[in-house]
Protein backbone atom coordinates (compact mmCIF):
# COMPACT_ATOMS: atom_id res chain seq x y z
CA UNK A 1 0.00 0.00 0.00
CA UNK A 2 2.86 2.37 0.84
CA UNK A 3 4.43 1.68 -2.56
CA UNK A 4 1.14 2.41 -4.34
CA UNK A 5 0.70 5.68 -2.43
CA UNK A 6 4.25 6.68 -3.25
CA UNK A 7 3.74 5.91 -6.95
CA UNK A 8 0.53 7.95 -7.09
CA UNK A 9 2.24 10.86 -5.33
CA UNK A 10 5.09 10.96 -7.84
CA UNK A 11 2.94 10.32 -10.93
CA UNK A 12 -0.46 11.90 -10.27
CA UNK A 13 0.10 14.71 -12.80
CA UNK A 14 1.22 12.16 -15.38
CA UNK A 15 -1.88 10.04 -14.75
CA UNK A 16 -4.16 13.07 -15.18
CA UNK A 17 -2.48 14.00 -18.46
CA UNK A 18 -2.76 10.46 -19.81
CA UNK A 19 -6.42 10.21 -18.74
CA UNK A 20 -7.16 13.52 -20.47
CA UNK A 21 -5.39 12.18 -23.56
CA UNK A 22 -7.53 9.01 -23.55
CA UNK A 23 -10.75 11.01 -23.13
CA UNK A 24 -9.88 13.36 -25.99
CA UNK A 25 -9.01 10.41 -28.25
CA UNK A 26 -12.34 8.78 -27.42
CA UNK A 27 -14.29 11.78 -28.68
CA UNK A 28 -12.03 12.52 -31.66
CA UNK A 29 -13.61 11.93 -35.05
CA UNK A 30 -11.08 13.81 -37.19
CA UNK A 31 -8.02 11.57 -37.03
CA UNK A 32 -7.51 8.29 -38.84
CA UNK A 33 -8.36 5.28 -36.65
CA UNK A 34 -4.90 3.82 -37.25
CA UNK A 35 -3.27 6.94 -35.79
CA UNK A 36 -5.64 6.87 -32.82
CA UNK A 37 -4.78 3.20 -32.12
CA UNK A 38 -1.09 4.02 -32.21
CA UNK A 39 -1.61 6.94 -29.84
CA UNK A 40 -3.33 4.55 -27.42
CA UNK A 41 -0.27 2.30 -27.61
CA UNK A 42 1.98 5.29 -26.88
CA UNK A 43 -0.14 6.23 -23.86
CA UNK A 44 0.11 2.67 -22.55
CA UNK A 45 3.88 2.60 -23.15
CA UNK A 46 4.44 5.88 -21.27
CA UNK A 47 2.29 4.65 -18.38
CA UNK A 48 4.16 1.32 -18.27
CA UNK A 49 7.50 3.15 -18.35
CA UNK A 50 6.45 5.27 -15.37
CA UNK A 51 5.80 2.07 -13.39
CA UNK A 52 9.17 0.63 -14.39
CA UNK A 53 10.99 3.83 -13.35
CA UNK A 54 9.15 3.84 -10.02
CA UNK A 55 10.02 0.19 -9.30
CA UNK A 56 13.67 0.86 -10.14
CA UNK A 57 13.93 3.78 -7.70
CA UNK A 58 11.85 1.98 -5.07
CA UNK A 59 14.22 -1.01 -5.11
CA UNK A 60 17.19 1.36 -4.87
CA UNK A 61 15.71 2.89 -1.70
CA UNK A 62 15.17 -0.55 -0.18
CA UNK A 63 18.77 -1.53 -0.87
CA UNK A 64 19.99 -4.68 -2.56
CA UNK A 65 17.97 -6.23 -5.40
CA UNK A 66 20.81 -5.41 -7.80
CA UNK A 67 19.76 -7.99 -10.39
CA UNK A 68 16.14 -6.76 -10.38
CA UNK A 69 17.34 -3.15 -10.65
CA UNK A 70 19.58 -4.06 -13.58
CA UNK A 71 16.60 -5.59 -15.35
CA UNK A 72 14.50 -2.46 -14.68
CA UNK A 73 17.26 -0.20 -16.00
CA UNK A 74 17.65 -2.33 -19.13
CA UNK A 75 13.90 -2.16 -19.73
CA UNK A 76 13.85 1.61 -19.14
CA UNK A 77 16.71 2.20 -21.53
CA UNK A 78 15.07 -0.09 -24.11
CA UNK A 79 11.57 1.38 -23.89
CA UNK A 80 12.66 5.02 -24.20
CA UNK A 81 13.96 4.86 -27.83
CA UNK A 82 11.04 2.56 -28.71
CA UNK A 83 8.62 5.27 -27.56
CA UNK A 84 10.30 7.96 -29.67
CA UNK A 85 10.55 5.58 -32.64
CA UNK A 86 6.85 4.80 -32.27
CA UNK A 87 6.09 8.52 -32.17
CA UNK A 88 7.84 8.74 -35.54
CA UNK A 89 5.83 5.75 -36.76
CA UNK A 90 2.61 7.45 -35.61
CA UNK A 91 3.09 11.08 -36.60
CA UNK A 92 5.10 10.87 -39.81
CA UNK A 93 3.17 10.23 -43.00
CA UNK A 94 4.12 6.94 -44.73
CA UNK A 95 6.67 6.02 -42.06
CA UNK A 96 7.36 2.26 -42.16
CA UNK A 97 7.66 -0.14 -39.23
CA UNK A 98 11.37 -0.66 -39.81
CA UNK A 99 12.01 2.65 -38.03
CA UNK A 100 11.73 0.46 -34.90
CA UNK A 101 14.69 -1.76 -35.89
CA UNK A 102 17.45 0.52 -34.49
CA UNK A 103 15.54 0.66 -31.18
CA UNK A 104 15.50 -3.15 -31.12
CA UNK A 105 19.26 -3.22 -31.72
CA UNK A 106 19.84 -0.75 -28.89
CA UNK A 107 17.66 -2.95 -26.65
CA UNK A 108 19.95 -5.92 -27.31
CA UNK A 109 22.92 -3.95 -25.96
CA UNK A 110 20.99 -3.01 -22.82
CA UNK A 111 19.88 -6.59 -22.17
CA UNK A 112 23.41 -7.90 -22.72
CA UNK A 113 24.65 -5.24 -20.30
CA UNK A 114 22.74 -6.94 -17.46
CA UNK A 115 25.35 -9.71 -17.65
CA UNK A 116 28.40 -7.88 -19.03
CA UNK A 117 28.17 -4.27 -17.82
CA UNK A 118 28.98 -3.01 -21.31
CA UNK A 119 26.47 -0.12 -20.97
CA UNK A 120 25.81 -0.04 -17.22
CA UNK A 121 26.17 -2.09 -14.05
CA UNK A 122 25.20 -1.88 -10.39
CA UNK A 123 28.12 -1.63 -7.95
CA UNK A 124 28.25 -3.43 -4.60
CA UNK A 125 27.35 -0.08 -3.01
CA UNK A 126 24.13 -0.01 -5.05
CA UNK A 127 25.24 2.76 -7.41
CA UNK A 128 24.77 2.59 -11.17
CA UNK A 129 28.08 2.66 -13.02
CA UNK A 130 28.48 3.48 -16.72
CA UNK A 131 30.26 0.95 -18.87
CA UNK A 132 32.32 1.50 -22.05
CA UNK A 133 29.05 2.25 -23.92
CA UNK A 134 27.56 4.20 -21.04
CA UNK A 135 26.36 7.07 -23.22
CA UNK A 136 24.61 4.82 -25.74
CA UNK A 137 21.12 5.49 -24.23
CA UNK A 138 21.56 9.24 -24.80
CA UNK A 139 22.91 8.70 -28.32
CA UNK A 140 19.90 6.51 -29.14
CA UNK A 141 17.40 9.08 -27.86
CA UNK A 142 19.31 11.89 -29.58
CA UNK A 143 19.35 10.19 -32.99
CA UNK A 144 15.64 9.41 -32.89
CA UNK A 145 14.78 12.92 -31.64
CA UNK A 146 16.77 14.59 -34.44
CA UNK A 147 15.15 12.28 -37.01
CA UNK A 148 11.66 13.06 -35.63
CA UNK A 149 12.10 16.83 -35.76
CA UNK A 150 13.84 16.80 -39.16
CA UNK A 151 11.18 14.64 -40.85
CA UNK A 152 8.26 16.55 -39.30
CA UNK A 153 9.70 19.87 -40.48
CA UNK A 154 10.40 18.46 -43.93
CA UNK A 155 6.80 17.22 -44.29
CA UNK A 156 5.24 20.36 -42.85
CA UNK A 157 3.91 23.37 -44.76
CA UNK A 158 6.90 25.27 -43.32
CA UNK A 159 4.76 28.01 -41.81
CA UNK A 160 5.08 29.28 -38.25
CA UNK A 161 1.91 27.47 -37.16
CA UNK A 162 3.49 24.21 -38.34
CA UNK A 163 7.05 24.82 -37.17
CA UNK A 164 6.43 26.15 -33.63
CA UNK A 165 4.74 22.96 -32.27
CA UNK A 166 7.53 20.88 -33.86
CA UNK A 167 10.10 23.06 -32.11
CA UNK A 168 8.20 22.48 -28.88
CA UNK A 169 8.62 18.73 -29.42
CA UNK A 170 12.31 19.31 -30.14
CA UNK A 171 12.69 21.24 -26.89
CA UNK A 172 10.89 18.52 -24.91
CA UNK A 173 13.00 15.70 -26.32
CA UNK A 174 16.15 17.82 -26.19
CA UNK A 175 15.66 18.19 -22.46
CA UNK A 176 16.09 14.42 -22.26
CA UNK A 177 19.64 14.85 -23.53
CA UNK A 178 20.65 17.82 -21.37
CA UNK A 179 18.81 17.56 -18.05
CA UNK A 180 20.16 14.11 -17.06
CA UNK A 181 23.64 15.68 -16.85
CA UNK A 182 22.26 18.54 -14.74
CA UNK A 183 19.79 16.65 -12.54
CA UNK A 184 21.45 13.25 -12.57
CA UNK A 185 19.36 10.11 -12.24
CA UNK A 186 16.48 12.15 -10.75
CA UNK A 187 15.57 13.24 -14.29
CA UNK A 188 14.24 9.73 -14.91
CA UNK A 189 11.35 10.58 -12.60
CA UNK A 190 10.15 13.44 -14.82
CA UNK A 191 10.88 11.87 -18.21
CA UNK A 192 7.43 10.28 -18.56
CA UNK A 193 5.49 13.47 -17.71
CA UNK A 194 7.74 15.36 -20.16
CA UNK A 195 6.88 12.95 -22.99
CA UNK A 196 3.19 12.92 -22.06
CA UNK A 197 2.92 16.72 -22.06
CA UNK A 198 4.83 17.00 -25.34
CA UNK A 199 2.58 14.43 -27.03
CA UNK A 200 -0.63 15.93 -25.68
CA UNK A 201 0.30 19.47 -26.76
CA UNK A 202 1.28 18.25 -30.21
CA UNK A 203 -1.96 16.29 -30.47
CA UNK A 204 -3.99 19.41 -29.65
CA UNK A 205 -2.00 21.16 -32.38
CA UNK A 206 -2.91 18.40 -34.85
CA UNK A 207 -6.61 18.80 -34.10
CA UNK A 208 -6.41 22.58 -34.52
CA UNK A 209 -4.55 22.14 -37.79
CA UNK A 210 -7.27 19.88 -39.18
CA UNK A 211 -9.60 22.87 -39.36
CA UNK A 212 -7.39 24.40 -42.06
CA UNK A 213 -5.79 21.32 -43.62
CA UNK A 214 -6.98 19.24 -46.55
CA UNK A 215 -7.70 15.77 -45.17
CA UNK A 216 -6.25 13.92 -48.18
CA UNK A 217 -3.03 15.79 -48.95
CA UNK A 218 -2.22 17.69 -45.75
CA UNK A 219 -2.02 20.95 -47.69
CA UNK A 220 -3.94 24.04 -46.60
CA UNK A 221 -7.62 23.89 -47.59
CA UNK A 222 -9.96 26.42 -49.20
CA UNK A 223 -11.02 27.90 -45.85
CA UNK A 224 -7.36 28.49 -44.98
CA UNK A 225 -6.92 30.13 -48.39
CA UNK A 226 -9.61 32.68 -47.60
CA UNK A 227 -8.09 33.32 -44.17
CA UNK A 228 -4.55 33.77 -45.44
CA UNK A 229 -5.53 36.00 -48.37
CA UNK A 230 -7.19 38.32 -45.85
CA UNK A 231 -4.41 38.22 -43.27
CA UNK A 232 -1.41 38.16 -45.60
CA UNK A 233 -2.60 40.08 -48.68
CA UNK A 234 -0.04 42.86 -48.16
CA UNK A 235 2.80 40.33 -48.11
CA UNK A 236 1.71 38.41 -51.22
CA UNK A 237 4.03 39.27 -54.11
CA UNK A 238 3.26 36.35 -56.45
CA UNK A 239 0.64 33.66 -57.05
CA UNK A 240 0.81 30.26 -58.74
CA UNK A 241 -2.15 28.29 -60.13
CA UNK A 242 -1.72 24.54 -60.65
CA UNK A 243 -4.10 21.99 -62.11
CA UNK A 244 -3.35 18.27 -62.44
CA UNK A 245 -3.52 16.74 -65.91
CA UNK A 246 -5.44 13.51 -66.45
CA UNK A 247 -6.96 12.94 -63.01
CA UNK A 248 -10.33 11.86 -64.46
CA UNK A 249 -8.63 9.26 -66.66
CA UNK A 250 -6.78 7.86 -63.63
CA UNK A 251 -10.01 7.70 -61.62
CA UNK A 252 -11.91 6.04 -64.48
CA UNK A 253 -9.22 3.54 -65.51
CA UNK A 254 -7.40 2.78 -62.23
CA UNK A 255 -9.91 3.73 -59.55
CA UNK A 256 -10.32 6.61 -57.14
CA UNK A 257 -7.66 5.28 -54.75
CA UNK A 258 -5.12 5.62 -57.57
CA UNK A 259 -6.44 9.14 -58.17
CA UNK A 260 -6.03 9.98 -54.50
CA UNK A 261 -2.47 8.65 -54.55
CA UNK A 262 -1.75 10.83 -57.56
CA UNK A 263 -2.97 13.94 -55.73
CA UNK A 264 -0.91 13.00 -52.68
CA UNK A 265 2.21 12.52 -54.81
CA UNK A 266 1.78 15.91 -56.46
CA UNK A 267 1.19 17.56 -53.10
CA UNK A 268 4.46 16.11 -51.83
CA UNK A 269 6.20 17.55 -54.90
CA UNK A 270 4.79 21.03 -54.18
CA UNK A 271 5.88 20.88 -50.53
CA UNK A 272 9.34 19.66 -51.52
CA UNK A 273 9.75 22.51 -53.99
CA UNK A 274 8.39 25.26 -51.75
CA UNK A 275 10.02 27.21 -48.93
CA UNK A 276 8.65 28.62 -45.68
CA UNK A 277 7.36 31.77 -47.41
CA UNK A 278 5.28 29.76 -49.90
CA UNK A 279 1.79 28.72 -48.77
CA UNK A 280 0.49 25.70 -50.69
CA UNK A 281 -3.27 25.08 -50.94
CA UNK A 282 -5.54 22.43 -52.39
CA UNK A 283 -8.67 24.34 -53.32
CA UNK A 284 -10.59 21.23 -54.31
CA UNK A 285 -10.40 18.33 -56.76
CA UNK A 286 -7.17 18.66 -58.73
CA UNK A 287 -6.86 22.44 -58.22
CA UNK A 288 -3.86 23.76 -56.29
CA UNK A 289 -2.70 27.27 -55.52
CA UNK A 290 0.42 28.82 -54.00
CA UNK A 291 0.62 32.21 -52.31
CA UNK A 292 4.19 33.52 -52.40
CA UNK A 293 5.01 35.91 -49.55
CA UNK A 294 7.74 38.53 -50.05
CA UNK A 295 9.07 36.60 -53.03
CA UNK A 296 11.02 38.27 -55.81
CA UNK A 297 10.24 37.65 -59.47
CA UNK A 298 13.43 35.62 -59.85
CA UNK A 299 12.54 33.50 -56.81
CA UNK A 300 9.09 32.95 -58.30
CA UNK A 301 10.58 31.59 -61.53
CA UNK A 302 12.95 29.37 -59.55
CA UNK A 303 10.02 27.99 -57.55
CA UNK A 304 8.06 27.23 -60.71
CA UNK A 305 11.07 25.44 -62.16
CA UNK A 306 11.54 23.39 -58.97
CA UNK A 307 7.89 22.35 -59.15
CA UNK A 308 8.31 21.26 -62.77
CA UNK A 309 11.48 19.34 -61.89
CA UNK A 310 9.98 17.50 -58.88
CA UNK A 311 6.74 16.66 -60.72
CA UNK A 312 8.86 15.52 -63.68
CA UNK A 313 10.34 12.83 -61.42
CA UNK A 314 6.88 11.27 -61.06
CA UNK A 315 4.58 9.63 -63.60
CA UNK A 316 2.09 12.51 -63.29
CA UNK A 317 1.91 15.95 -64.84
CA UNK A 318 0.28 19.28 -64.13
CA UNK A 319 -0.39 22.61 -65.80
CA UNK A 320 1.09 25.70 -64.18
CA UNK A 321 0.33 29.41 -64.39
CA UNK A 322 1.85 32.20 -62.33
CA UNK A 323 1.82 35.94 -61.93
CA UNK A 324 4.18 38.35 -60.23
CA UNK A 325 2.49 41.25 -58.47
CA UNK A 326 4.10 44.45 -59.70
CA UNK A 327 1.20 46.81 -59.06
CA UNK A 328 -0.25 46.94 -55.56
CA UNK A 329 -3.20 49.00 -56.83
CA UNK A 330 -4.64 45.87 -58.45
CA UNK A 331 -6.53 43.38 -56.33
CA UNK A 332 -5.23 39.90 -55.57
CA UNK A 333 -8.24 38.53 -57.41
CA UNK A 334 -7.10 40.22 -60.63
CA UNK A 335 -3.67 38.61 -60.37
CA UNK A 336 -5.25 35.26 -59.60
CA UNK A 337 -7.25 35.52 -62.83
CA UNK A 338 -4.06 36.22 -64.77
CA UNK A 339 -2.38 33.24 -63.15
CA UNK A 340 -5.38 31.02 -63.93
CA UNK A 341 -5.39 32.23 -67.54
CA UNK A 342 -1.75 31.23 -67.95
CA UNK A 343 -2.45 27.85 -66.35
CA UNK A 344 -5.35 27.13 -68.75
CA UNK A 345 -3.16 28.07 -71.69
CA UNK A 346 -0.54 25.61 -70.40
CA UNK A 347 -3.23 22.94 -70.08
CA UNK A 348 -4.40 23.56 -73.65
CA UNK A 349 -0.82 23.05 -74.87
CA UNK A 350 -0.64 19.79 -72.89
CA UNK A 351 -3.76 18.38 -74.57
CA UNK A 352 -2.61 19.56 -77.97
CA UNK A 353 0.79 17.96 -77.49
CA UNK A 354 -0.51 14.64 -76.13
CA UNK A 355 -3.48 14.42 -78.51
CA UNK A 356 -5.81 13.53 -75.64
CA UNK A 357 -9.48 14.38 -76.06
CA UNK A 358 -10.08 16.87 -73.27
CA UNK A 359 -13.79 16.10 -73.22
CA UNK A 360 -12.90 12.64 -71.91
CA UNK A 361 -10.82 14.12 -69.17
Amino acid sequence: MAAFTSYMTFNWVLILILLAFVIVLKITVFLDKKIIRRLYILIGAVFALSIIVFIEFYLAELGGYNVARSIMIAIRYSVTPFIIAFILFTLVHKMRWYILIPAAIFAIFYIVSIFTGIVFSISDAGEMVRGPLGYLPYIAVGLYSVALVYILIRQSNKTATDIIPILFLAFAFGSGLVLPFIMGKEYSKIFCPTIAVALFVYYVFLILQLTKKDALTGLFNRQAFYSYTKAKHKDVTAVISIDMNGLKAINDNEGHIAGDNALISLSECFIKASKNKHLVFRLGGDEFFILCLKTSEEELKQLVQRIKDTVGETKYSCSIGYCYIDDQNKSLEEYTKLSDKMMYEDKARYYQKTGIDRRKE
